[in-house]
């Protein structure tokens, strides 16, 4: 009986013994909220929270700083960076055709510079998200990176050159969205591959779901190479305000305006997909492919900075 006793004893203390150390544990715990992705903090946790907000969550607000909005088909990270704290939110984006327009993305990274060195260029009621690189596999087959690079860090023959156009699937990101949508598109008098169906690549789809998570008041997307500032459409006609910033930027940087690109049918085009959901947007092709072009465009950054600052 004493036996019993003893041990009943003991279980009964590691039991309490359990309990109390289990209680006592001041370690933070953090769960993720399996419906939307996001980490729900349920306890007082001292693992940092997110400075920029996840693309997709609606929320409408993107913090300043760097963020990864998506990945391309062989998973190279997709980047934005935010500047300033103002209510219109204007987004610049490149790099969409890769390594063929190369150049673009130079143009971007130029303006991350500036901004980065410059915070105070960003008007009060401004907030800025640079996105240099839609296309980064397109990209690393002409530069050998998908981020910061150099122009002698360019390469290829014209054929390479021209494969950096697609993504790691051969699709024309350009072609995948949704506006006019076909499976095959064209590229001046080249059939093209516009994917197996609207924003079927990883690109456009981190690219519609960033415009989604704040719905930009303006947006400038950079191309080679046909020297023009051109207004988009999806055939609910050129918003006023997407005709104000065609006037301004074509004025500012001295490229010519145009009320829509009619040098061929293009169908599935991002920036006509962004007059359909109702964004002001103009698409800047710049002279050639080898140039920055950066005063011109400066200028006309410094334009759209202006307009939306009043």
């Amino acid at each position: 009986m004493k036996d019993i006793i003893i041990i009943f004893l003991i279980v009964v203390l590691v039991g309490v013994g359990f309990y109390l150390l289990t209680q006592d544990s001041s370690e933070e715990v953090v769960v993720p909220d399996e419906e939307n992705g996001e980490v729900e903090d349920v306890g007082t946790s001292s693992v940092p929270t997110a400075t920029t907000t996840e693309p997709g969550d609606d929320s409408g607000e993107v913090e300043e700083g760097k963020t990864v909005i998506g990945q391309s088909v062989e998973g190279r990270d997709i980047e934005s960076y935010v500047y300033g704290n103002g209510e219109n939110h204007l987004l610049f984006a490149a790099g969409l055709h890769g390594g063929y327009d190369w150049n673009t993305v130079l143009v971007a990274y130029k303006l991350i510079d500036q901004l980065e060195n410059n915070p105070g260029l960003v008007p009060d009621n401004v907030k800025v998200s640079v996105v240099p690189v839609l296309n980064p596999d397109g990209l690393y087959k002409v530069a050998g990176t998908s981020g910061r690079f150099s122009e002698g860090d360019v390469g290829g023959s014209q054929d390479e050159i021209v494969e950096g156009r697609f993504n790691a699937n051969g699709v024309d990101i350009n072609r995948n969205f949704d506006c006019d949508w076909k499976s095959s598109g064209v590229w001046q008098d080249t059939t093209v591959d516009a994917g197996s169906e609207v924003f079927s690549e990883p690109e456009s789809k981190a690219f519609r779901d960033y415009v989604n998570s704040f719905s930009p008041d303006g947006v400038v997307v950079w191309y080679s190479a046909a020297g023009g500032v051109f207004a988009s459409n999806c055939h609910n006609g050129v918003l006023k305000e997407t005709s104000d910033l065609t006037s301004l930027y074509a004025d500012a940087s001295g490229y010519p305006a145009y009320e829509e690109f009619d040098f061929y049918e293009i169908n599935g085009d991002a920036v006509n997909w962004l007059a359909k959901e109702n964004i002001p947007a103009i698409s800047v092709l710049l002279s050639n492919h080898e140039d920055v072009e950066w005063s011109k465009n400066w200028e006309g950054i410094k334009a759209v900075f202006d307009y939306y600052s009043e």
